[in-house]
């Protein structure tokens, strides 16, 4: 085999860390960005929040040596003396001066205090009001107001226990429906059976249930269960109505006994006794004969059945609520709109100086030799790509918002209605970018709009064709579609052909299947279930 050397040239695209850290940042939602910050600001020392300096910190530095002008001397001059201590300093004629004017001994120096010996009416020296004692265990200092303590949340069992407290109960009964109410799950269900529940609980008090199939292992149980359902019909007259259910007919028959005796309610818990397929079709007519009622009490009592919760629990249960923060903001300016950035997400970042200028002089590598100097510099380096990139990734959000509010301008103007189909890459073309990157930017990222916060994905959709050749967003049909559902006649409803009827009359081709996709998506029932009662 011989040997040689030859030379080619190619090309290749290669990802550098900046480029990466650039895509990563990009696709990042607004909460997710703001811990990026948080960790690199953990993580490097070169990097700093440029507004961490406070205005007083600030004014204090920079009047420290600042030459007082002849107004300010002149108040001080004019400023009267205090009048429960001696001043001792400089008279006009330069002799020093003691003043007592209670006639007591001069007060020696001290380091210890301020010399003062008397209680000042106005104690603002010593910082405001003292702050509320803190309400939580831990030591972090934090203070919560009334209104906090008032929106504070009960739980479902908390609110339990505090009725249960309230009642005249053995020990045994106690611990029995402490044990219910601990079972719950958080709709205020009983989800799990009487008997699993009495083995449990049999387990707790020392059972291990070796005999399980002896007489006397059997009996044990029995008893329990009867225990588990005495103190249940206790849990189930409790607040919130409903609660300790084991379905949802005994639940809607727990809160139509806490109702008054009326026809309706007792035809209401006639109906919760058949299946409730029934209710959830509004078979009336099946119902008149399987509850022997009239049709006007069974619609009466379908209509109270509806005003019923379904979920006691729900108002307890702790749901997390994601607030949504735009990233851009869009007023309206004359004729045109105005799209800005919102401050309040954009992190103001900067490069420590103090600690780069510090680098900067020990280029020596006197700490830490070449090696630690080298790293130290590839940390500053790092800083400069995370702001720079940072930069980048709003500037890169702002222009695809800017071309999305150009494109959808009648939107802004009248409302989803006026939606125009818009793919990414029309928005990729204009701006001279991959699509992907536009489908980075566009995703968990939020407008506000005069018509509300929108996340940026919601201004793209697929168009239908029109009678005239034109076409149509798939957003303005589904308007159109609510706004159809909303004005139909509520013993009538329409049905998913109709509703294509209507909107072919309106020139746009839309099938039946297509209507009850889009009717799906906006959760909305089919007509069968959205007849009024």
């Amino acid at each position: 085999m011989k040997q040689s050397l030859s030379l080619r040239v190619s090309q290749h695209l290669a990802l550098t860390p900046q480029l990466q850290q650039s895509i990563r940042l990009l696709q990042l939602s607004t909460l997710e960005m703001a811990q990026e910050v948080e960790q690199m600001l953990d993580e490097n020392p070169f990097l700093e929040r440029a507004d961490e300096t406070l205005e007083r910190e600030e004014f204090g530095l920079a009047a420290t040596d600042a030459p007082v002008n002849a107004g300010e001397q002149i108040a001080d001059a004019a400023a009267p003396a205090p009048s429960t201590t001696a001043d001792t300093g400089d008279s006009g004629d330069g002799e020093a001066v003691e003043a007592n004017l209670d006639g007591a001994s001069p007060v020696e120096e001290s380091w210890e205090g301020d010399g003062t010996v008397e209680v000042a009416p106005d104690d603002s020296e010593w910082g405001g009001d003292a702050p509320p004692r803190s309400t939580g265990s831990g030591d972090d200092g934090e203070t919560a107001s009334a209104a906090d303590l008032a929106r504070a949340l009960v739980s479902l069992q908390d609110h339990l226990h505090e009725q249960a407290r309230c009642l005249r109960l053995s020990d045994e009964d106690a611990a029995v429906l402490l044990f219910l109410i601990e079972s719950l799950d958080d709709d205020g269900y009983l989800s799990d059976p009487l008997s699993e529940l009495a083995l449990a609980l049999l387990r707790l008090q020392g059972d291990d249930g070796n005999d399980a199939d002896s007489p006397e292992a059997t009996e044990r149980r029995e008893a329990c269960e009867q225990l588990l359902r005495t103190n249940l019909q206790l849990l189930q007259h409790m607040d919130p109505p409903g609660v300790g259910a084991r379905d949802l007919a005994e639940c809607l028959k727990l809160q139509i006994l806490e109702l008054r005796n009326t026809p309706e309610a007792r035809a209401a818990l006639a109906i919760c006794a058949q299946p409730l397929e029934l209710i959830a079709k509004r078979d009336i007519r099946k119902l008149v004969q399987l509850c022997r009622a009239d049709e006007d009490t069974v619609r009466g009592a379908l209509a109270l059945i509806a005003r019923l919760e379904p979920k006691p629990g729900r108002r307890f249960v702790d749901v997390e609520r994601n607030i949504v923060v735009p990233d851009v903001i869009v007023t309206r300016a004359g004729r045109g709109f105005k799209v800005i950035l919102n401050p309040d997400v954009m992190p103001r970042l900067r490069v420590h100086d103090v600690y780069a200028n510090a680098l900067r002089q020990n280029r020596g590598g006197r700490d830490g030799g070449e090696g630690g100097h080298a790293a130290m510099q590839q940390r500053l380096q790092e800083a400069r790509w995370f702001i720079k990139n940072i930069q980048q990734r709003f500037d890169t959000i702002l222009r695809v918002s800017s071309a999305i509010v150009e494109r959808q301008r009648n939107f802004f103007m009248h409302g989803e209605l006026a939606m125009r189909p818009l793919v990414l890459r029309e928005i990729a073309d204009e701006l001279g970018l991959h699509e992907s990157t536009i489908s980075r930017v566009t995703t968990a990222k939020y407008m506000a709009t005069p018509f509300g916060t929108y996340e940026l994905k919601y201004f793209f959709g697929s168009s239908l064709g029109t009678e005239t050749g034109g076409n149509a967003s798939s957003t303005a049909v589904r308007a159109l579609l609510k706004q159809f559902i909303a004005a139909e006649a509520p013993a009538k409803p329409l049905s998913d052909n109709q509703l294509s009827d209507l909107l072919k009359e309106q020139g746009i081709e839309c099938a039946r299947r297509t209507v009850a996709k889009y009717r799906e998506a906006m959760r909305i029932a089919p007509a069968n279930l959205r007849k009024s009662l």
